[in-house]
């Protein structure tokens, strides 16, 4: 069996030394042992630190992550989950390319101030209007709302 250390598995992964130790702790990966004090590694573990990697970038929490890993290492993926994060992803990318357009607009915008473009304002009442509805939305449900004075 060709062993790893540590040092190394970061060095391929890509992971610190001190990320390797958390996900050992919280129980993502697991060592197969110690060769001194270094911990040491099966081959396979730099493809579940891909795989650990690739939910992050998809917008997974760790624990999310480790609830796709079985107990015998096997994988699932719940196909559902797949789907929510593909129509969230989509739902941002849709928000980013408005966002993007305005801002290519405003910045070749001929109107003297950027203040007199019309396109400008909408998208400062659409920011604004964004900000006050997630305000409204934040309130705490678990005391009562304010007594008029």
């Amino acid at each position: 069996m060709n062993m790893m250390d540590i040092g190394e598995v970061a060095m391929r992964s890509g992971a610190s030394p001190s990320t390797l130790r958390y996900y050992e702790e919280v129980g993502l990966i697991r060592s197969v042992g110690r060769h001194g004090l270094r911990r040491q590694f099966d081959p396979s573990v730099l493809l579940k630190l891909s795989l650990i990697e690739l939910g992050k970038v998809a917008g997974f929490s760790l624990g999310e992550i480790a609830g796709m890993f079985g107990d015998d290492e096997t994988l699932n993926i719940p196909r559902a989950d797949l789907h929510a994060k593909a129509d969230e992803l989509g739902r941002q990318i849709t928000k980013l390319r408005v966002l993007r357009d305005a801002m290519r607009h405003v910045a070749d915008c001929p109107a003297p101030s950027h203040l007199q473009c019309p396109s400008f304002r909408k998208l400062l009442k659409s920011v604004s209007s964004r900000k006050a509805g997630g305000r409204a939305g934040a309130r705490r449900t678990d005391r009562p709302p304010p007594k008029d004075v």
